[in-house]
């Protein structure tokens, strides 16, 4: 182990007291170091754009002369065949992460590529002045060595700039202690990281994790390393990081495991490993904001819209059974608040004090949730109500007021989230919503709640709009088509 010593940080005890979603992030701002890396990735484009000109100069030189707009320097076919080449180059993914720079299989792939499509073009545009094939030859074999000459020299150049000055990462390394010396090495091999501090992975658990956060906020942490062992089992925790704009590095005994959960992760190498990494969006906290001003908008639209139709409900539940025409059940929302959830009233009036004698006729195996087919406490009305799922529809209300969003796991009742066990507790740092992937994907046919549970959980650790615009979607369909409703 290096002679180097490092602030080994104790695991916190502090319970966390902050009442927010996990994927909300206290100001909106953009990601750290976010300029340092767009003058590195400018300076990336304009290498490759330079290789690629002087390459097309060399060729026009020595290659057969040919009267042809092609051949002309600066003229708008060649700033446009640049500005295709340079597209193409990022398509492969070559300016993503700096394990892709000195990618030099990926390098001859698109230059190549770039190369033929533009002959094609060429030939097309013109087929009596298209450029000639020593031209395009010569181009491109020197485009992909100019490339990678330049490329190779920028890598040098910035681990040289790292290792003589200060300009360096600030990490923080989070691990189990058998794991620590073996990752400190690995870190230490690369020149621009400065790795500030060390926790074990008790930092990450449920009651510790508030405070080891705003201990790397106070830090100016930039990136974490954490170890396989220590995020495994707490996947969520990425947005956590992602919400307070620090990027994650995993540096895993098994890779493949690793890559098929974490779908959005980019590769990166340290230390020679490779190190799967989940980099911060450009705009920290930008898409959980939108949600949330999107979720009370498209609330309020559509009560404005619906608001003649759920009249006729609310005189229908009157004529049918008597009673109030909404249903308040207390739910466990986000962090384990308790609040009032509105729903059109589809039970007796007793439903309630029935329940206890219908738990022998319980359908779901681990008897978590509570699901009777053809419950006899449901009134005709009722029947057609959650059919179509239309019960729910006062629920528009609870999101108006910010205590659930349109997508999100579902709240539960006290009665249910008393029999959790540690690991469901993940589905209350989240918003809850008035519907969500486990909706979608089977509604009440699934009868394991640890299925419904895993799908919440899947749900929580690829969230995004675009995820959340799919299951709005497919809610419509599952609603008008009935699936698994009753």
């Amino acid at each position: 182990m290096s002679s180097r010593k490092y602030a080994v940080v104790a695991p916190p005890t502090a319970r966390n007291n902050v009442r927010t979603d996990l994927r909300f992030s206290p100001i909106t701002h953009f990601r750290k170091g976010l300029a340092v890396r767009s003058f590195g990735l400018l300076i990336l484009i304009l290498l490759d754009s330079i290789a690629l000109m002087l390459a097309w100069s060399i060729g026009i030189h020595y290659g057969t002369p040919i009267d042809s707009p092609w051949v002309e320097e600066l003229s708008t076919f060649r700033l446009l065949s640049l500005a295709f080449e340079i597209s193409i180059i990022a398509a492969l993914g070559l300016y993503s992460s700096s394990i892709y720079r000195l990618d030099f299989i990926k390098i001859i792939k698109a230059v190549s590529l770039a190369s033929v499509l533009l002959m094609l073009v060429a030939f097309l545009y013109d087929p009596e002045q298209y450029v000639s094939r020593s031209i395009f030859l010569v181009s491109w074999a020197l485009s992909i060595f100019f490339i990678c000459l330049f490329r190779f020299g920028y890598d040098r150049f910035s681990r040289y700039v790292c290792q003589k000055t200060s300009i360096r990462y600030s990490t923080f390394l989070i691990c189990a202690e058998d794991e620590r010396d073996n990752i400190i090495r690995l870190i230490e091999q690369e020149s621009s990281y400065n790795l500030v501090g060390i926790a074990d992975a008790t930092s990450l658990d449920r009651s510790n994790r508030n405070e080891t956060f705003l201990r790397l906020k106070s830090l100016g942490i930039q990136e974490v390393f954490v170890s396989w062992s220590a995020i495994r089992t707490r996947l969520h925790i990425c947005w956590h990081f992602q919400t307070f704009g620090i990027t994650l590095r995993l540096l895993p005994t098994e890779l493949a495991p690793v890559l098929s959960i974490l779908s959005r992760a980019e590769v990166s190498c340290v230390g020679g490993v490779l190190s799967p990494m989940i980099q911060v969006p450009v705009i920290v906290g930008g898409d959980y904001w939108i949600k949330r001003h999107l979720d009370k908008f498209f609330a309020l639209l559509l009560l404005f819209i619906l608001s003649p139709f759920l009249i006729l409900i609310a005189i229908l539940i009157k004529l049918d059974s008597p009673g109030p025409i909404f249903f308040k059940q207390t739910r466990i929302g986000l962090h384990g608040l308790r609040f009032k959830v509105w729903k059109f009233r589809t039970m007796v009036v007793n439903a309630t004090q029935l329940q206890a004698i219908l738990e022998a006729r319980n359908e779901m195996k681990d008897g978590v949730l509570f699901k009777v087919k053809d419950d006899p406490r449901v009134t005709r009305v009722g029947k057609v109500l959650r059919r179509y799922s239309l019960d729910e529809l006062p629920q528009l209300f609870n999101v108006i007021t910010g205590e659930m969003s349109l997508i999100g796991p579902r709240p539960l009742p006290v009665r249910d989230v008393e029999r959790f066990r540690e690991k469901h507790f993940i589905r209350q740092e989240v918003l809850p919503g008035i519907t969500g992937l486990w909706q979608v994907s089977g509604r009440s046919d699934i009868d394991d709640f640890e299925i419904a549970f895993n799908l919440d959980l899947t749900y929580i650790i690829n969230w995004s709009l675009k995820l959340d615009m799919m299951i709005l979607l497919k809610t419509v369909k599952v609603v008008f088509q009935r699936s698994g409703a009753y």
